[in-house]
């Protein structure tokens, strides 16, 4: 194989993609049961209670397999544009 076709991809990329799918997952989840997604995330960030994070649809279980830092870090790269 020609190292021309060598396919290089950055884990930390692909980890802030999953984090956001998960993201969405949770938003659509929370929404679902009738919360301010926005209000919920927030509190959860703040103060790193789960309880925030309705457990419907399995969300809570999802995010939490990222730490806070983990998520405030993909939601602000996404804003950015990183």
């Amino acid at each position: 194989m020609n190292d021309s076709n060598t396919t290089i991809f950055n884990v930390n990329v692909l980890r802030q993609e999953l984090i956001m799918l998960t993201l969405n997952e949770v938003i659509n989840a929370m929404e679902q049961k009738g919360y301010n997604a926005t209000n919920q995330l927030v509190g959860y960030l703040l103060s790193g209670d789960l309880s925030y994070i309705t457990s419907y649809d399995d969300a809570r279980r999802k995010l939490s397999k990222f730490t806070r830092e983990e998520v405030l870090m993909a939601v602000i790269n996404g804003y950015l544009g990183r």
